[in-house]
């Protein structure tokens, strides 16, 4: 069956940030349409920027210089993309700008980005909790020059800092420890050459030129993570599910998870067009570092049980500082259900079992709502306690998911 994924979220946030820090106009075409792409548009809105967007096709006018206007006010809502670049890309600019969220986006660190900023001259504020939003940016551009950057938490500090080294004046040298999610800065880094920006790297050292970048005209791949969802869905059902868009040259990391699957059992057929996942009828058990893939944690989590041995997912520690702390949220999950789970600080092992149908405490996290969903095709009952959470990626995937059932037969 061929599976229609939206598009990515990771290269739709990166994608808009950097057509609004370039010269000229870029065309986004099938961008991502959710709450985490809409609140990151409406941000550079607040900011000034000239954000025009129809269904299939946005198109943003860039200002190297920054933020259009010189005070201005921006809710992140729950997306972390949104509030660890914006504040990046505000600061090259000149005005006072500041940014607020959720409270579920409130209890998510900020602080890499900070000290970052701040060690590079950034007048920054944090107005309540230190290291957490709300914050306040005083802009006057920045120099630039050399910093360290603890990234174990999440790469997405590393990517915020990156996008923002060609706007300032000297570049930017950035020396990076403990970097998790690997595969999301390789995303970064690639989206930057395309929009003119070469970024040096030494090791764990990333060296980024000044200049700027320049628009172009940009088209977003599928959704990787979202992907995985229906390729786990094939792998538990003995189905198959092909998403176009997703070839040998995908951007996205979170395309490795096939990997997983090949290792528990099912066929899996990576084109240059296409990847294509078919279920065996049987899942094995395994162990796994996850720790570059660490958004499809969940999803492997969910329909663990149904492995025919355990299966233990290691090196997972920053899924705790997700949306919610997925680790601990699966193994409660599970454990409802009556499957046997062991935790520790970075890991989680799941023996197998028939989950009972239970209500899924989503914890306000679309990743988990979509990996249990894909996991109560073998448990029918099962429901959840915020199905609308899905709302921050996949606005529809109820509704879609539901079709991909009705044409399997499951």
């Amino acid at each position: 069956m061929i599976v229609a994924v939206p598009g990515s979220k990771s290269v739709t946030a990166r994608a808009l940030f950097l057509a609004a820090a370039a010269e000229g106009t870029t065309v986004l075409r099938r961008p991502l349409l959710s709450d985490d792409t809409d609140g990151f548009a409406q941000g550079l809105v607040s900011l000034g920027y000239d954000v025009e967007r129809a269904t299939d096709e946005w198109r943003i006018t860039g200002r190297p210089a920054g933020p259009a206007r010189q005070d201005a006010e921006v809710y992140c809502r729950d997306a972390a993309t949104a509030a660890r670049f914006l504040p990046a890309l505000a600061a090259a600019g000149h005005g006072t700008y500041r940014f607020d969220a959720s409270p579920q986006m409130r209890r998510r660190p900020v602080a890499p980005l900070a000290e970052a900023l701040r060690s590079l001259g950034v007048d920054l504020t944090h107005e309540e909790a230190e290291g957490h939003l709300p914050l306040t940016v005083v802009a006057r551009g920045v120099k630039g020059g050399s910093i360290d950057l603890d990234a174990s938490l999440s790469s997405q500090f590393l990517t915020a800092l990156l996008l923002a080294g060609p706007l300032m004046a000297e570049g930017l040298r950035i020396r990076v420890t403990g970097i998790v999610s690997v595969p999301y800065v390789e995303i970064t880094l690639a989206m930057m050459r395309r929009f003119g920006v070469e970024v040096g790297r030494d090791g764990d050292t990333f060296v980024v030129p000044p200049g700027g970048y320049t628009a172009t005209d940009y088209p977003i791949e599928p959704d990787a993570s979202t992907a995985s969802y229906f390729f786990a869905a094939a792998a538990l059902t003995g189905r198959t599910a092909t998403v176009p868009g997703l070839g040998t040259d995908a951007l996205q990391g979170d395309l490795r998870f096939v990997d997983v699957l090949r290792r528990m059992g099912a066929h899996v057929e990576t084109t240059a067009e296409a990847t294509t996942v078919t279920g065996t009828g049987r899942l094995h058990g395994l162990t796994v570092t996850m720790r570059d893939i660490s958004d499809t944690m969940p999803t492997l989590a969910a329909i663990a049980p149904f492995a025919d041995g355990p299966v233990r997912i290691e090196d997972v520690y920053n899924t705790r500082v997700k949306e919610c702390d997925r680790l601990d949220a699966c193994a409660e999950n599970l454990r409802r259900q009556g499957v046997r789970v062991e935790t520790g600080r970075d890991w989680i092992e799941i023996h197998p079992g028939t989950p009972a149908p239970v209500e899924i405490a989503c914890h306000g996290d679309h990743r988990i709502a979509m990996s249990f969903a894909v996991a109560g095709i073998r448990t029918p009952g099962t429901t959840f306690d915020d199905p609308g959470c899905v709302k921050k990626t996949f606005p529809g995937f109820h509704e879609f998911f539901a079709t991909v059932r009705t044409e399997w037969g499951v």
